[in-house]
């Protein structure tokens, strides 16, 4: 398999992305064990290695996406879901703890609800990045659609952190 070939597979999550109805949810609901993991084990074994994750994750993403374009003769194709893998744990980045504290999983699926209401409705011109070449315009509106997510996410976990 060439190399152009392995990089299609990895930025499709193999058959996730190939095989599975609604590819970017399939995705996004992939990258929840992803984000739980960076997040929580990895950033209590080593903080640096954690937010190394998400920069790694994002170069990752630019090449296997931009290369998964060419072998697969479309732009941006739907079943290229590395974007979303790589993207989701950014939601967390303002403050990590919510997804290994107390109501962890309760933190990931409103992330997850949130990344998809900004990945899918593409609002406040996160539409635009989109027209970036190849792998760039692949992943650079995920990444933006989680920053986004993030700053909802983050005052709604300050607020119930504040509570009590």
């Amino acid at each position: 398999m060439s190399l152009s070939r392995c990089l299609a597979q990895i930025a499709t999550l193999g058959p996730v992305g190939r095989r599975l109805p609604a590819p970017g949810t399939m995705g996004t609901l992939a990258a929840i064990p992803f984000a739980w993991f960076v997040w929580g084990p990895l950033e209590a074994w080593n903080t640096d290695v954690a937010w190394a994750v998400i920069p790694v994750g994002f170069a990752l993403s630019v090449w296997a996406c931009g290369r998964a374009e060419v072998v697969l003769g479309k732009q941006d194709p739907g079943e290229v879901i590395l974007d979303e893998f790589t993207a989701f744990p950014l939601v967390f980045v303002a403050v990590p703890e919510m997804v290994s504290g107390p109501g962890g999983l309760w933190w990931l699926l409103l992330g997850f609800a949130l990344f998809r209401f900004f990945d899918i409705l593409k609002p406040l011109g996160i539409k635009h990045l989109q027209k970036l070449p190849g792998g760039w315009g692949v992943t650079v509106d995920d990444f933006v659609a989680a920053l986004f997510a993030a700053v909802p996410q983050t005052l709604a976990y300050g607020w119930w952190a504040s509570r009590g």
